[in-house]
């Protein structure tokens, strides 16, 4: 195969003072002379600038647009900056090949995709039509399989496989690392995999795992095709390296093999492995790349010397020889240090940042100012509860809010059954989650319990074993049937004899407990948020009550829609906040086994979890408050709670600690 390597001539652009428009840090990586190069960008360093007033100087230097390649996570984030270069070069945005990986592999698969079985006119399956492919695979080639409750369910298992094609991993060994859960599985998922790959092919149909898959093949096994685009892209520019997956590395090594590759990002800020992110990637940058030339962009613009002087303590206590060494310095005044709060509970640590939100309002901050930071969903639970009693408008920017939620929604509704049988909007939502039961067949099955319940003179729970009852059950759920039944039983005894919390706890410890193994890929998180709810309901002596409070915070919060550009507080995940900032941060829930999380430390993955904190510190502009809670106020015992380990190895004259009287008076 030929191709047409003729140069585009070089584009006229106006004269820039790349030394006036940069810092000393930014100048020395905008103008490197060609070669492979890693630019280790802070946070708030002015990284999008940096990488915008690169790609000027290549045109400046005679490099044609069509001659450069800009590889982001977001096609958001490529026609960003490139609109930004077109302002400043005044060289159109389309000229220029930029995007997320997939954009590229696309484009690139339409021209060359023949030669690794892809015809010009395949199609792209979404998310949702892959998960309906995948679903009917599974039954075609394993009809049990999904009938099976503790199975993941199509989406599931779509995920594994996705996992295994982005981390380079052979099946097994992908699931044995992240899915352990469903290792036992193993030998009849890879079967499933082999059949997914080929029926795609045969319909000529790709996932978007399949547009880094396919290309990466391509730049493999066809050197032409590999040595055109080779040949073609003289500088490769790669935004947020830190977050790239193994396949990801290794298409831009092989489009980059002539090492005129610039990788930009911030190993500091590598928190993304649970989803195939892979640190070693630009860790080892250099030594897959000989000669590598490192810049490091360490002047902050964002925040405080004082916010920044912690920041750096966190990555002192690093793993030695783990990541590369960065000191940021703020170019601000100095102000305020942060501020170390600790709190009897979380119910006093919700409290304490109400309480502070009003003193922030008074001094002239918005709500829209202000964010609120965790380490997991749950953790903001009673927060939620506190801002939607006091009609304080909050925005969870990590999805939806706490009560909202499938997982604690599915709970709600096999409480509110046990309370109250004759509910059948919860018997629905409850009976609903088994294979081939909808809202018709769960009001028939309704019908039937209580016209057997009182004809016995029974309660409708003890006859839902009944043969009249089990009759009406759809036969794809009949084996379900009974362990569903035996858990509503241990339900209800607990609403009749127990405590609310014992309620709950029967509820999490039942059934659905193992509905979520199957159901979601993240189900410790959603454990541990059900879990939470056990805490709770302790604070209530009676199951009306709990019920009462749990449907009203749920409309409270639901009902008001908040507008994403409203004044309302920012509540969200540390992931979700990298790339924010706000003038001032709470970071909650900064105790041992919260933040770091448990399972994380049983897991060795404490040095991300270090990672996390830093990228949480790191959002704050003028004020930062640490919170810790001494007790967890849930599941079960007091069992007094240590301050998070990457608190404890801060240095005291670092902050500024807050003492909070137990008469709530701060």
């Amino acid at each position: 195969m030929e191709f047409n390597l003729a140069r585009t001539s070089a584009t006229e652009i106006p004269p820039i003072d790349f030394r006036a428009e940069l810092n000393d840090e930014q100048y020395e990586a905008v103008t490197a002379e060609p070669g492979p190069a890693l630019v280790l960008a802070g946070a708030g360093s002015g990284k999008t600038r940096t990488l915008t007033y690169r790609v000027a100087y290549l045109l400046s230097r005679g490099v044609a647009p069509e001659e450069i390649l800009l590889l982001t996570f977001t096609n958001k984030a490529a026609r960003e900056m490139l609109h930004r270069v077109e302002d400043l070069t005044g060289v159109p945005a389309r000229r220029f090949w930029g995007g997320t990986f997939h954009h590229v592999g696309h484009r690139i698969l339409r021209v060359h995709g023949e030669s690794v079985g892809l015809k010009r006119d395949f199609t792209i399956l979404d998310q949702k039509d892959a998960e309906s492919f995948l679903d009917e695979l599974v039954k075609e080639r394993d009809p049990k399989f999904l009938k099976e409750k503790t199975n993941p369910r199509a989406k599931q298992v779509g995920e594994i496989f996705s996992l295994a094609r982005n981390t380079c991993l052979p099946l097994d060994e992908s699931i044995r690392r992240f899915h352990p859960q469903h290792e036992h599985l193993t030998e009849r998922l890879a079967p499933l995999f082999r059949a997914y790959m080929d029926k795609k092919l045969k319909q000529q149909v790709v996932d978007y795992d399949d547009l880094l898959d396919y290309l990466f093949k391509l730049l493999r096994d066809e050197s032409d095709t590999a040595r055109y685009y080779q040949e073609r892209f003289r500088h490769v520019l790669v935004d947020e390296y830190q977050d790239t997956n193994t396949l990801q590395a290794g298409i831009v090594d092989t489009i980059g093999c002539h090492h005129r590759i610039m990788a930009v990002g911030d190993d500091a800020q590598c928190i993304y492995s649970w989803r195939g992110a892979n640190y070693e990637n630009i860790v080892t940058f250099p030594e897959r790349h000989p000669g590598t030339a490192l810049y490091k962009i360490e002047t902050n613009y964002r925040s405080t010397p004082e916010i920044l002087t912690l920041a750096n303590r966190v990555l002192v206590n690093q793993v030695p020889a783990s990541g590369f060494h960065k000191e940021l310095r703020s170019s601000r005044e100095n102000r305020a240090r942060p501020y170390l709060v600790q709190t009897m509970d979380n119910q006093e640590q919700a409290q304490f940042v109400i309480k502070r939100l009003e003193g922030l309002t008074s001094e002239g901050y918005s709500l829209s100012d202000i964010a609120v930071l965790y380490r997991a969903h749950y953790h903001a639970m009673e927060l939620q509860v506190e801002l939607a009693r006091l009609n304080i408008p909050f925005q969870i920017t990590s999805g939806i809010r706490f009560f909202e939620q499938a997982h604690v929604r599915d709970l709600v509704a096999q409480l509110r059954f046990a309370y109250n049988p004759q509910d059948l909007t919860a018997f629905q939502r409850t009976v609903a989650l088994l294979p081939k039961v909808g809202n018709k067949t769960a009001t028939r099955l309704h019908t039937v319990v209580l016209e057997q319940a009182r004809e016995a003179g029974t309660a409708p729970v003890d006859v839902l074993d009944t043969d009249a009852v089990r009759k009406k059950v759809p036969k794809a759920a009949a084996d379900e049937w009974p362990s569903l039944v035996q858990s509503l039983r241990d339900i209800d005894r607990a609403c009749r004899e127990g405590t609310p919390a014992q309620t709950v706890r029967a509820a999490v410890e039942g059934w659905y407990g193992d509905y979520l193994r199957g159901a979601y890929s993240n189900f410790h998180a959603r454990q541990e948020d059900l879990r939470s709810m056990i805490g709770f309901a302790e604070r209530y002596e009676e199951m009306r009550d709990l019920l009462a409070e749990l449907v009203l915070l749920n409309s409270e919060t639901s009902d008001r829609s908040v507008d994403p550009d409203a004044d309302a507080v920012r509540l969200t995940t540390v992931h979700q906040a990298k790339g924010l900032e706000f003038p001032v941060v709470f970071v909650i829930g900064l105790s041992e086994n919260l933040f770091p999380l448990r399972r994380a430390i049983e897991q060795d993955a404490v040095e991300e979890e270090r990672r996390l904190f830093y990228v949480s510190v790191t959002r704050a502009r003028d004020e930062l408050y640490l919170c810790h809670p001494t007790f967890p106020g849930s599941n079960g015992p007091p069992v007094k709670l240590q301050p998070s380990r990457f608190v404890q190895e801060l240095p005291t004259n670092l902050y500024e600690a807050l003492r909070i009287q137990r008469r709530r008076v701060w």
